[in-house]
């Protein structure tokens, strides 16, 4: 088995306006070996700036709060941080979002009902093969 390192752990950050969502996310994914939450918040206006000081891998994002979708945020992580992995867990899955959310650079898509823990075992792929490639 591998072992974990600082360097092989892969930094996740949760963007999320469901508290009750962001926790249940930490509390899977800090179960993962090699998997560390780097921080979490509840809006996309200053993500941004967190994510990237948090020297996240991955960020597992909602981008649509208040019945409004802001792609803003996977656009300037993908622009600006290509190295981290978009991964859009929300529940406004019509084919328009997702295809909004991919033009916008998000690297998986996930529907937040049916698709959870989906989404929590790619970060768990994600992270194996980021120990992989670093053992």
């Amino acid at each position: 088995m591998d072992t974990v390192t600082p360097a092989t752990v892969s930094r996740v950050f949760l963007v999320d306006d469901a508290t009750d969502v962001r926790r249940r996310l930490a509390r899977l994914l800090a179960l993962t070996p090699g998997v560390e939450i780097a921080g979490e918040c509840g809006g996309v206006e200053r993500a941004f700036e967190i994510i990237v000081a948090s020297e996240a891998h991955i960020a597992v994002l909602d981008p649509c709060f208040a019945g409004k979708t802001n792609l803003m945020l996977i656009e300037a992580l993908s622009r600006a941080r290509p190295s981290i992995v978009n991964i859009v867990l929300t529940n406004h899955c019509a084919s328009a979002c997702r295809r909004a959310c991919e033009a916008a650079g998000a690297d998986f898509f996930f529907d937040k009902t049916a698709e959870f823990e989906l989404a929590c075992h790619t970060v768990e792929t994600l992270a194996n093969a980021r120990r992989a490639h670093f053992a």
